[in-house]
C-alpha cells in the first residue's frame, strides 16, 4: 500500500491546487473574458475580470478598497464603494486639496474617512496598512503604481485597468458590475444624463466651431482634445463642433501615440486654433487672459471676436463630479438668459 502513497499524494495536491486557484493568470472557466469585461455568477458570486495581468476573480463583495489612483478614486467615490483609503496627488494646488485629494471630491472624501496613503509616489508599505481585501491600480498615467503590482498582488486582489481609453462612465458601469455596485452605477449615470440633457435645452452655442484645449502658457502650446476624448465626446453630445485641426500641425509624438489629443506647440500652435470658440480646460481666468494676451494668437478667430472661455481648473479628467462641474460652468457661460 506504501507503494501508492506518492500516487495519491500528488493526485491530492493537484485537486487542492485547482480547487483553489486564484491567480490572476488563470483562464475563464468557459468563456474567454476580453480585457475589462466581467463574468458574473448566477448567485451573485463569485465575480471575474480580465485584466491586462490576467483573470482576477473575486469571491465576495469587497469591503475595505484601497485605491492607488487619484484618478480612479472620483468614480470609485460616485458609485459609493467603500473606500477606504486613495493615492495622492501634490497638495495645496488648484486641483487639489491639504490632503492631496482632488477639490471636485475632497469633501465626499473626508466625509467618508477615506486616507490619503501618500502623495505622488506609490508606497507599497502605506497601502499594505491599509488591509485592503481590493486594491485597484491604474495601468497607465501618472497615477498609476503598477511597477509595486508584483508586491501587492500577495497581499489582497488586485485589480488593474486603464482609464486613457474609458469615460467615467464606461468606468462606472465595470465597477459596478465587478463590485457589485450596479445600481448605484445605473443610478449617478442617469443622474448625469439627465444633467446633459438639460444643458443642452438650456444654452445658446457660441460661434462654432470649437477649438477644445489644455493650454501650456510656459510652451506657448496646447494639448487639443479630440472627439475620442472624453472632453470632445461630452461637447459633442451637447451640440458643439470640434474644429478640424491641419495635418501640417499634428505629428508631435513626444507622449506617445495618442488619439485624445492632438499635440501643438511652437511656431504651429497658432495654426491648430482654428475655432471660432476657444474652450480651455484645466483653467481659470487667469488662463484665459494669459491665452488672449499671447501676441502668437491674436489673429485667431477666438480672440479677435471675443470668444474665449475658461470651463474649470478641474477638467484636466473627468470624473462624475468634475463633469457635472463643466456643465454647470457652460449652463453660466452660455445660459439663454445671456443671450
Amino acid at each position: 500500500m506504501t507503494r501508492f502513497t506518492p500516487v495519491f499524494a500528488l493526485l491530492f495536491l493537484s485537486l487542492t491546487l485547482a480547487s483553489c486557484d486564484q491567480s490572476p493568470t488563470a483562464a475563464p472557466d468557459k468563456t474567454q473574458l476580453k480585457i475589462d469585461q466581467v463574468e458574473k455568477s448566477t448567485s451573485g458570486w463569485p465575480r471575474k475580470i480580465m485584466t491586462p495581468e490576467g483573470l482576477l476573480t473575486l469571491n465576495k463583495k469587497p469591503t475595505r478598497i484601497v485605491s492607488t489612483s487619484v484618478t480612479l478614486t472620483g468614480t470609485l467615490l460616485a458609485i459609493k464603494a467603500p473606500l477606504v483609503a486613495s493615492g495622492a496627488t501634490m497638495a495645496n494646488t488648484s486641483v487639489a486639496s491639504e490632503q492631496g485629494f482632488m477639490r471636485q471630491w475632497a469633501d465626499i472624501a473626508e466625509t467618508r474617512g477615506v486616507t490619503p496613503l501618500y502623495q505622488t509616489e506609490p508606497n507599497a508599505e502605506a497601502i499594505i496598512k491599509a488591509n485592503p481585501d481590493l486594491i485597484i491600480i491604474s495601468a497607465t498615467g501618472g497615477d498609476s503604481a503598477l511597477k509595486l503590482y508584483e508586491q501587492l498582488k500577495d497581499i489582497a486582489p488586485t485589480l488593474v485597468i486603464a482609464y486613457d481609453d474609458k469615460s467615467w462612465m464606461q468606468l462606472a458601469n465595470i465597477f459596478g458590475d465587478l463590485l457589485g455596485l450596479e445600481e448605484q452605477a445605473k443610478t449617478m449615470i442617469q443622474r448625469f444624463e439627465q444633467e446633459v440633457e438639460h444643458t443642452k435645452t438650456t444654452i445658446n452655442l457660441p460661434p462654432q466651431p470649437t477649438t477644445a484645449m489644455v493650454y501650456y502658457q510656459d510652451d506657448t502650446g496646447a494639448n487639443i482634445w479630440t472627439s475620442e476624448s472624453a472632453q470632445g465626446r461630452l461637447l459633442q453630445e451637447l451640440g458643439f463642433t470640434l474644429a478640424d485641426v491641419p495635418e501640417s500641425v499634428k505629428g508631435n509624438i513626444s507622449m506617445g501615440i495618442r488619439h485624445d489629443i492632438i499635440i501643438a506647440t511652437g511656431e504651429r500652435f497658432p495654426d491648430a486654433v482654428t475655432g471660432n470658440t476657444t474652450l480651455l480646460f484645466s483653467a481659470s481666468s487667469d488662463t484665459e487672459q494669459a491665452f488672449i494676451d499671447n501676441p502668437y494668437l491674436h489673429e485667431t478667430s477666438s480672440v479677435q471676436n471675443h470668444q474665449v472661455f475658461a470651463v474649470g481648473e478641474d477638467t484636466f479628467r473627468l470624473d462624475y463630479y468634475s463633469a457635472t462641474n463643466l456643465l454647470k460652468r457652460l449652463q453660466v457661460l452660455f445660459g439663454r438668459e445671456k443671450s
